[in-house]
């Protein structure tokens, strides 16, 4: 009696052929997608390294036909705009907008996610709801009716009428980020400190802080980089004093032409903060998403 053999006509292992197209098959798809993001960091890259390399030119070798990417650098750019008058106040300015926006964001962020997951009350989905809507409009459009508003209170050409519109303008994603988080810590954790004989406050920052540490470096990392990269709203509502980095770049725009290697100098040093920033936020963000809140 014969036996049925597993070799195809053509006396290959057919199972181990399907085996080799499908590992052929995923190899293919690892490279491709591979090269993709390698497309797509480069692209991203190349502005960036663009403004770097600007930096360091003259402003014949900026002028000359087409970009050169070798060429003898030269720090006179960085001299010429680190040691403009007022850049420090500036750079201190910045530094003051972006660090109490950020706190102030994800305080009251905070308080609001936590009331929005934890209680019941009338108007709770149409507040959450309200809250992304709120995200949805573009800052440019607020700026007239802002600066009125800021004009009447007092509060125009000031650096605390900057972090309150900061903060309103970010709290809409820092509070729909920080719902999930919330949403994820066990009710008996705080029924178990309330038992240890912890008011509403000490188990708001000493047991759910903590476990959302992620969901507020997120939530720092956008609302930082929003304060410190913003430019309409404090073009608008600040002064040569109060004035912040990124509108500080506008006075190399000069009648006799636009000063490129100040420009790009300055903006290096713009974005070189919220770069620093990121990354040690995003290094706690993994830290918080790798430890595990409940152990046991």
């Amino acid at each position: 009696m014969k036996t049925e053999s597993s070799k195809n006509p053509t006396g290959k292992d057919s199972q181990g052929g399907g085996f080799e197209a499908v590992s052929s098959n995923w190899g293919s798809w690892k490279a491709g997608k591979s090269f993709l993001l390698f497309l797509l960091a480069f692209l991203y890259l190349v502005p960036v390294l663009v403004l770097f390399l600007t930096s360091f030119k003259t402003q014949i070798q900026i002028m000359e036909k087409g970009f050169g990417w070798f060429f003898m650098p030269t720090l006179m750019n960085y001299s010429n705009v680190l040691l403009e008058q007022g850049f420090l106040r500036y750079m201190i300015n910045s530094l003051i907008v972006g660090l109490a926006s950020t706190f102030f964001t994800l305080l009251l962020g905070g308080f609001a996610s936590y009331a929005l997951v934890r209680f019941n009350f009338f108007g709770k989905g149409t507040i959450s709801f309200g809250t992304l809507l709120l995200r949805m409009i573009p800052p440019a459009v607020l700026v007239v009716p802002i600066y009125v508003l800021w004009s009447y209170f007092g509060l125009a050409d000031t650096l605390l009428g900057l972090v309150v519109i900061y903060v309103g303008l970010n709290l809409p994603f820092t509070i729909w980020v920080l719902i999930s988080f919330i949403a994820d810590v066990p009710v008996e954790l705080e029924e178990a400190a309330v038992m240890d004989g912890c008011g509403p406050w000490k188990i708001f920052f000493t047991v759910i802080l903590p476990l959302i540490k992620p969901g507020l470096a997120a939530a720092a990392i956008f609302t930082f980089r929003i304060a410190w990269n913003e430019f309409i709203l404090a073009l608008v509502l600040t002064n040569r004093v109060t004035r912040t980095l990124p509108v500080a770049t506008t006075i190399y725009l000069t009648d006799t032409g636009v000063e490129w290697g100040n420009i790009t100098a300055m903006g290096t040093l713009v974005a070189l903060p919220a770069i620093i920033f990121t990354f040690l936020a995003a290094k706690q963000l993994i830290a918080g998403l790798t430890a595990g809140a409940v152990k046991g």
